[in-house]
């Protein structure tokens, strides 16, 4: 296992960019968290995100014959009930 590599620096909108070379075995999509320990010295490290939930109240109707089983176990979010209202054209 090779522990040096070498790159250099791009400028990607208004960001610099550094290339992570693919034998450093990190996956592609990975999210990490850059911790700056010096000038020029940076440790990267996976970052531990939350689990997402899903909104599927603007598309769940659009399947054809299919019908959504009620909830009643929460609240819907305010922001929710307006767009669906919306949508419906109530």
């Amino acid at each position: 296992m090779n522990d040096e590599y070498l790159g250099k620096t791009f400028k990607s909108g208004n960001s610099v960019a550094l290339r992570l070379p693919k034998g450093l075995g990190i996956p592609e999509g990975t999210e990490v968290r850059m911790v700056m320990e010096a000038p020029m010295s940076f440790r990267v490290q996976p970052a531990v995100a939350p689990k997402r939930k899903i909104d599927v109240s603007g598309f769940a109707g659009k399947m054809p014959g299919f019908k959504a089983a009620p909830r009643e176990d929460f609240e819907e979010r305010p922001s929710a009930i307006a767009r669906r209202k919306a949508l419906l054209g109530n």
